[in-house]
């Protein structure tokens, strides 16, 4: 087991196809890297839901999770299930953002996800950030498609509630989805604790690592 220090990171660049994605997929990892680096740099890219009550969900969670960090929020007006069909755009946004960014960590949805908008957007995350510390974090809904993770972010307990608090206050719009409550949060950071000798845990897919083994560099890439 090989630790990741969140002290080393500076500035994180955080990715979804839409509003609350990126809190359901890496909420707890957040909470811990903003708790030990209160003054991180965050940039932040959503695709979907500009000029809605969505983008006002997410501006306050994002506020909630980062009280002291400067943080960056970017959200676009593209169609909601339709991103495939705009493949020019969303690749024109992830430029945009790639260009005003070089940050130390990149969260995205992973490759595998059956939503067609979280899969073009990862799909599309290392054409542009093809040097960088990439991880995948994964979104629990109807579909059938959590993948096999490879990178496990242990998540204390009080942590682990925040994050389902943070979700059923920031985003009273999903309340009706049959998913998205506190049991089926918590249910999932369990069993992925279980997979890593923890109580709670979030998970992440890291399609390439590179490994140099005597200390001039270490990292994970996707590209």
């Amino acid at each position: 087991m090989i630790p990741l220090k969140p002290a080393d990171i500076s500035s994180i660049a955080v990715i979804g196809a839409h509003c609350d994605d990126i809190v359901i997929g890496a909420g707890a990892t957040l909470m811990q890297i903003a708790c030990d680096c209160p003054h991180i740099v965050v940039h932040a890219l959503v695709l979907t839901g500009a000029g809605t009550e969505r983008e006002i969900e997410e501006k306050e969670a994002f506020a909630t999770l980062f009280p002291q960090a400067d943080v960056r929020l970017t959200v676009a007006d593209l169609p909601d299930g339709r991103l495939p069909e705009h493949w020019g755009l969303v690749k024109h946004h992830l430029g945009q953002f790639r260009r005003s960014c070089e940050p130390d960590l990149v969260l995205g949805p992973q490759r595998d996800d059956y939503h067609q908008d979280h899969r073009l957007v990862a799909e599309l995350i290392p054409t542009e950030f093809r040097a960088h510390f990439v991880l995948g974090y994964e979104i629990l809904k109807w579909e059938s498609d959590l993948p096999n993770p490879s990178v496990y972010v242990k998540i204390s307990d009080e942590v682990a509630h925040e994050k389902t608090k943070l979700l059923a206050r920031c985003y009273p719009s999903q309340s009706r989805r049959d998913w998205f409550d506190d049991e089926a949060f918590l249910g999932l950071m369990r069993v992925r604790g279980v997979q890593c000798r923890a109580r709670y845990a979030e998970a992440f897919v890291s399609e390439k690592t590179v490994v140099s083994p005597f200390g001039v560099q270490f990292g994970q890439l996707s590209g």
